[in-house]
């Protein structure tokens, strides 16, 4: 008899994409995933987060420590970045676009903790783009009046459906983008994790995940927020 060959692979590939309750609605029947668990428990810390931050800033010193100096350069940092773009309407959006900005960057940072992103579900990302695109309508109507549906016929009339189309193109190809980019990071992952043999998931594995998670997600976050304030902008008197 021959000697049996121990396998390369170690097992099948895990992009964790799992049921973990399921139960009927309406009928219809309803499954808690991990992309759930994950947003609830991104949710949950940012929570957790503010209310400390909240109890910090209340007390605050004259000699601030190391947390208070942290919010007050995440502060300043979001504000310039809002300014850069909205200019003197930044004020008025800031909370939004630092609320995105933070729940985007904890979900995609999430692969580190060993979560699934919930950016790398199109669920969650096509919300975030629907927010945008009624926030910016919502601009340009309150801001423009008819002039916001009679911009749709400018140059010339016989382009109001490629207008349109660009109107409903913003969002969907910025919560594409977020949630490809994620999806591809959980992919590669996944295939190096459940395909790779073991000697190999030492050490090259913390590598790819500066890139897919850190590097990727960070930069992904800064692009969704900027696009979103330039869609506002543009809608702005």
């Amino acid at each position: 008899m021959g000697m049996m060959k121990m396998p390369i692979i170690a097992n099948e590939p895990d992009f964790m994409i799992h049921g973990v309750l399921k139960y009927h609605a309406f009928g219809q029947e309803v499954w808690i995933t991990t992309t759930t668990i994950g947003a609830w428990l991104i949710t949950l810390t940012l929570l957790l987060i503010g209310f400390i931050a909240s109890r910090k800033l209340k007390n605050a010193t004259d000699v601030p420590g190391t947390f208070q100096n942290m919010l007050e350069y995440a502060m300043e940092m979001l504000d310039k970045m809002a300014e850069g773009i909205l200019g003197g309407n930044a004020r008025r959006f800031v909370n939004y676009i630092g609320t995105i900005f933070l729940f985007i960057l904890f979900c995609n940072l999430s692969g580190l903790f060993g979560l699934r992103a919930p950016t790398g579900d199109f669920g969650v990302t096509f919300l975030l783009g629907m927010f945008t695109f009624f926030i910016v309508n919502y601009q340009g109507i309150k801001n423009r009046g008819v002039g916001h549906f009679t911009s749709l016929f400018q140059p010339i009339p016989i382009l109001f459906p490629i207008n349109v189309i660009g109107e409903i193109a913003n969002p969907i190809s910025i919560s594409l983008r977020l949630f490809a980019n994620l999806l591809s990071g959980i992919i590669i992952m996944g295939l190096w994790y459940g395909m790779m043999p073991w000697f190999a998931k030492i050490g090259i594995p913390a590598a790819l995940h500066v890139y897919c998670d850190l590097f990727s997600g960070c930069i992904q976050t800064y692009v969704f927020c900027m696009l979103t304030m330039v869609y506002i902008n543009d809608k702005m008197e």
